[in-house]
């Protein structure tokens, strides 16, 4: 393949799990993918890094960190804040943007690459959980290409079939670190805990998600989205050991499963490589030595978020907006120290509430939502404390 052929990508939360993982495929295919844009939060150094190991053009910071021109490679374009992130999205030399940044900041980006005609490898669920009604219309057939693990292999999954054959969706979960604990147990648990994950290596935020039981309630919004279907029809499954990343059971009964490691590598590579299926970055399994596969219903009432998050999407509307929001909020203050386990449900619930459900009209109506439910989640959290 020569050098003209490779597909410019843009990775917008380049120094996280997701964003670091992304670079490692990148090495990998060299021959097949270029880096030109990054972004980061904070991370000054490991921006600087990697812009300097893959020679970029443009790179982002969202935080008011100093970045030293020096430390970067020559010529190359600095950018600022979420503005700064929509226009790396918008690059003409970009083919493929990966948004792996965190949280609801994930969807202004997210839209501006599907104006912009890019391919987007979405590892942000926020963006659909918040905006999904405004960034699907936006996406054209296989324009928009799920990084998260289920999504992936559900996509994969619907390949088997029509749509219209399809009878229910299987989101298989780990489960998290506390499964099976009751609430009063889940009330005392600790921040290095909840943050001692069973089988993947991610970041804080999404690592508490997954405790929660959150993670999964977005993920079936995000679902339901991607896929067109009701959130009735997508049933969460508790899976141990996640060799399967879900499944999906067609109308004759036969049910279509994804399987493979647990290594974020492979939906990214797919998400990057889509048509074609490159050279596996991750170890395989050899499915003779793996034993058992367990299966469990998840505990809605120990783990409340995963009610809240099924309401909200049956709800629609601006009731996910307002579900992310205060979850955020919520997770940033338990990581600090500043709230219970148990108070990340609870004030997320108290949000929701408080909060009249809207159909979704415009960004800047998602964007006063969720400055509403964020501040609405910290005088919740005040009163707690």
């Amino acid at each position: 393949m020569t050098e003209c052929a490779r597909t410019r990508v843009a990775i917008l939360g380049c120094t996280g799990s997701v964003g670091s993982q992304a670079l490692d495929v990148c090495r990998k295919h060299a021959e097949r993918l270029e880096v030109v844009a990054l972004s980061a939060h904070r991370n000054v150094r490991a921006l600087a890094a990697a812009a300097r190991e893959f020679s970029v053009k443009h790179v982002c910071l969202t935080s008011g960190e100093a970045l030293s021109i020096e430390d970067l490679p020559s010529d190359c374009n600095v950018l600022r804040g979420v503005e700064g992130l929509c226009e790396l999205a918008s690059l003409d030399e970009v083919d493929c943007v990966l948004v792996s940044v965190v949280g609801a900041a994930g969807l202004l980006p997210s839209i501006a690459a599907l104006k912009a005609g890019k391919r987007l490898a979405l590892a942000n669920k926020e963006a659909l959980v918040v905006g999904g009604d405004l960034l699907m219309p936006l996406a054209g057939a296989n324009q928009l290409l799920p990084v998260d693990s289920e999504h992936s292999a559900l996509f994969q999954c619907m390949a088997a079939g029509r749509h219209d054959e399809v009878y229910a969706i299987w989101l298989t979960c780990s489960g998290g670190p506390f499964f099976g604990m009751t609430p009063q147990e889940l009330s005392r648990v600790t921040v290095e805990q909840a943050l001692n994950h069973p089988t993947w290596s991610m970041g804080s935020k999404i690592t508490v998600d997954s405790a929660t039981l959150m993670n999964k309630g977005l993920e079936r919004i995000e679902a339901k989205h991607l896929f067109h279907c009701g959130i009735d029809d997508i049933r969460v499954l508790i899976h141990r050991q996640s060799k399967i990343h879900s499944m999906v059971e067609y109308v004759d009964g036969s049910v279509i499963a994804h399987l493979g490691a647990s290594d974020m590598r492979i939906p990214i590579q797919f998400a990057l490589s889509y048509p074609e299926r490159w050279d596996t970055p991750a170890e395989r399994i050899d499915y003779r030595t793996l034993g058992s596969l367990d299966f469990a219903s998840p505990d809605d009432k120990a783990f409340a978020c995963l009610r809240l998050a099924e309401e909200a999407g049956r709800a629609g509307g601006t009731a996910p907006c307002v579900l992310n929001a205060a979850n955020e909020i919520a997770v940033a203050a338990f990581l600090s120290g500043e709230c219970a386990f148990t108070d990340i449900s609870a004030t997320v619930e108290a949000c929701l509430e408080d909060h009249e459900v809207m159909p979704v009209a415009s960004v800047d109506q998602l964007l006063d939502i969720d400055a509403w439910a964020r501040s609405r989640a910290r005088e919740v959290l005040s009163r707690r404390s």
